[in-house]
This record gives structure tokens, C-alpha cells and sequence, in this order.
């Protein structure tokens, strides 16, 4: 069987990129399709592929007065003319009206069994009738089915947009009967899905890597080392463990601001990693126990989880992985009571939620806050339900029976 794998670009790293890799590996021989991908990604792919021959079918229609696709022989990796866009890793977004002319320009003819990633555009792929599509669903697009929420910080911008986001909403229901089966990434994607497309979708939870993750302080002398070195090194005064911890892309509907607030109310020491387009107007808005550090290597990051209170995510995500992330190192949640943290965090023994989403409700979460309550043991079980073989047997055994049922 030829088995194509598509997604929505490689630009950034995050859950439904790490979920696409999972697929990558679980289907090594085959043909992988994106909008556009960056540097170390191309280079992902040729190491993770180039023992393995391409599938056939690797050609594609180039789009009307566009620049050809860009094809990587040795991986099985192609491209859209988007590849040739510049500046990707910052205006991808902004890109967004030329993703579906991309995605309908690749030639699928020659596969039989079609897994798109999408949490956008990728499963609007066009297949011939014979062959199976499978979507795995992180997100429907959120700029176009919840515009108030993606542009709730740029309210001119969404009425400018409002014709075109119509036309788009319009063509990705379209585009959503064109995939055979749904495979949801939580619950509240599946009610999505329902409300959006019209489409039944079986739930598949992500994973989290759980031996990239150990349980942190509880008496370990080297990684309190660590950490003294990590804070002296990026200046921060309030290093000692116990501080609350945020691990996000920083875009305006993560709702980050609120936790800065909260945490400058409160004078509570606060730590932020990661970058996005909001990192400069929560920096401005942060006080002196609270720190925006940037994006951190992986090991950095694991030294955060280790040495936090407690993680703070104030967002409503469609699952969220970093909660799974910090409990695999025995560390708690205090969340937004919402989205896919309702299917992962157990509230007085993972965790505790809050709700609703504003300052003065999570400022007296956090007061009350006591990370005491909550064992290691306990929040790295819970986040070990959610393995990588858990997501991979399931994954795999939905492909056969589809696939069967097809013969």
C-alpha cells in the first residue's frame, strides 16, 4: 500500500508537529507533504526518510502563475510553491489565503492510503476515489470558525478579513468531506468536528515522551545545581525552586497577560518560555518577579518543569501537552477549566482548574494554590496513561480497520 502523509507546514515545533514525526516514523516508507518547511525540518526529514525509498506519485500540479513544488528526492519530502515564499518562520501566518491553492495542487493520484494532519488546511487535500483518507484533527482552523477569539487583539483586522473568512469557512466544509474518516485529538475537537463539518470523529489523545521526563526536585542535588547555574546565567534574582511556570507559544489567545497579572498582583514569582507575536507586549507588561525568557533548549525546559511549583495554563487548547509534559516530572496544573485539560488533568490529585478566565479568578487560584497537596508519583502516573505506544497502537489498529472495511 502507498501511504501519503500531509501537514499543514513545518515552520514552528509543537504538539501537532510532534504527533506528525510519531507518523513519520509509524509509516517510514512514506511519501511526506507540506505547505512549506524551514531549514531544520528539511533536514529532519532526510535523516528520518533516506534510508527508505520515496512512494511513487511524488509529483505535483504547480499551482497557475506560481513557482513550481520543491521536491526532496532522498526523504519522500515535497513542498508547495510556498516553499519559495520568504521570511516563513515569521509570516506564515500571514500567509494563510494562498494554504488551500497549495494543498489542492498536490498530485495524490498514486496513493492508496492518504493521513493528513491538519489543524488548518492539510486535510483538504484532493484524493482520487479509490484511496483512503484519514484526518487527524488537532484544530479546525480557529481564524476562520472562531475569528472573535484568533483576532480578539485585532479587531480591525478581522472586519477587514470578514468576506474572505466567510469564503473560507464555506471552503473547508467543502474541503472536510473530502476526508473519509475523522480522527479527533480530544473530546472537545470531536464536538468541533460535529458542530463544524457535520463529520463523526474518533478520539485519539497525543502523547506525551515520557523518557525525555523525569520527576524533579524531591531531594535530587544535581538538578537544584542545574538550575542555580540556569538562573545565573540568564540573570534572574528569585531562583530558588517554588515559582509558577508558563510553557506557550505567546499569542494573545493563550491568554497569557492574565497569569502576568495575576502574578504582579500577587508578587508571585512567575517564569514564561517560549515566542510568539505577544512576547513584546507581555514583556512590557511584566513586573519585577516575572520573567519572559525566550524559547529554551529541550533540557532547559525539563529543568523548568522540575524545578516549578506548578504549571499555570490559562488557555483553552484542544488538548495541551505541556500539562501532560510537567506532570511527567511530577509537577501540577492550575488551569483554565476548559478544552482538553478536562481529559487530562485530575482535579485534587494532578491539579486544580479555574474558571472563568479572568485576573481575579486565577489570582485567588494561585493564592490558595498549595503544591503540597499534590504527590510526584501520582501526576507522573496519570500523564504516563497517555504514551507514545498507547497513541501508536491505537493509531495503527484504526488503520487496519478502515482499511479492511475498504476491500
Amino acid at each position: 500500500m502507498n501511504v501519503a502523509l500531509v501537514h499543514d507546514d513545518l515552520i514552528q515545533e509543537g504538539g501537532a508537529e510532534r504527533v506528525f514525526q510519531a507518523l513519520v516514523e509509524l509509516f517510514p516508507r512514506a511519501g511526506v507533504f507540506t505547505s512549506m518547511a524551514v531549514g531544520d525540518w528539511m533536514r529532519r526529514m532526510v535523516e528520518e526518510k533516506s534510508s527508505h525509498s520515496p512512494a511513487p506519485g511524488a509529483a505535483a500540479k504547480e499551482a497557475p502563475g506560481a513557482s513550481p513544488a520543491v521536491v526532496c528526492e532522498s526523504a519522500g519530502l515535497q513542498t508547495s510553491f510556498m516553499q519559495r515564499f520568504p521570511f516563513k518562520e515569521k509570516l506564515y501566518r500571514a500567509y494563510f489565503p494562498f494554504y488551500p491553492l497549495a494543498f489542492e495542487s498536490f498530485d495524490l493520484s498514486g496513493y492508496d492510503l492518504i493521513v493528513s494532519s491538519s489543524s488548518r488546511f492539510a486535510h483538504s487535500v484532493i484524493t482520487r476515489p479509490e484511496a483512503s483518507h484519514i484526518c487527524y484533527m488537532h484544530s479546525p482552523g480557529r481564524e476562520f470558525w472562531e475569528p472573535e477569539v484568533y483576532f480578539q487583539e485585532q479587531p480591525r483586522l478581522q472586519k477587514v478579513l470578514t468576506p474572505f473568512l466567510s469564503w473560507l469557512r464555506c471552503w473547508d466544509f467543502a474541503a472536510s468531506h473530502r476526508v473519509d474518516y475523522f480522527i479527533a485529538n480530544s473530546k472537545s475537537t470531536k464536538n468541533r468536528i460535529a458542530k463544524y463539518y457535520g463529520r463523526e470523529a474518533k478520539v485519539i489523545h497525543p502523547f506525551v515522551e515520557l523518557d525525555r521526563f523525569s520527576l524533579g526536585w524531591h531531594g535530587s542535588g544535581e538538578v537544584k545545581k542545574q538550575w542555580q547555574h540556569f538562573c545565573t546565567k540568564r540573570e534572574i534574582k528569585e531562583c530558588s525552586p517554588g515559582f509558577f511556570l508558563i510553557v506557550s507559544r505567546l499569542i494573545s489567545w493563550k491568554r497569557i497577560d492574565i497569569a502576568v497579572k495575576a502574578c504582579n498582583k500577587l508578587k508571585q514569582p512567575l517564569i514564561i518560555v517560549g515566542e510568539g507575536p505577544d512576547k513584546k507586549r507581555l514583556e512590557k507588561m511584566a513586573g519585577p518577579t516575572v520573567h519572559v525568557l525566550g524559547r529554551l533548549s529541550d533540557e532547559d525546559v525539563v529543568n523548568c518543569f522540575q524545578a516549578c511549583k506548578a504549571l499555570i495554563f490559562p488557555q483553552r487548547e484542544d488538548f495541551g501537552i505541556t500539562p501532560l509534559e510537567v506532570m511527567a516530572c511530577g509537577k501540577p496544573v492550575l488551569a483554565y477549566k476548559s478544552g482538553g485539560v478536562l481529559e487530562t488533568v485530575l482535579p485534587g490529585k494532578t491539579g486544580e482548574f479555574f474558571y472563568p478566565q479572568t485576573v481575579r479568578v486565577l489570582a485567588d487560584a494561585i493564592s490558595h494554590f498549595d503544591a503540597r497537596r499534590f504527590k510526584p508519583q501520582v501526576c507522573r502516573k496519570q500523564a504516563s496513561i497517555f504514551s507514545r505506544k498507547r497513541f501508536e497502537d491505537r493509531f495503527s489498529d484504526f488503520v487496519v480497520r478502515v482499511t479492511r472495511s475498504q476491500k
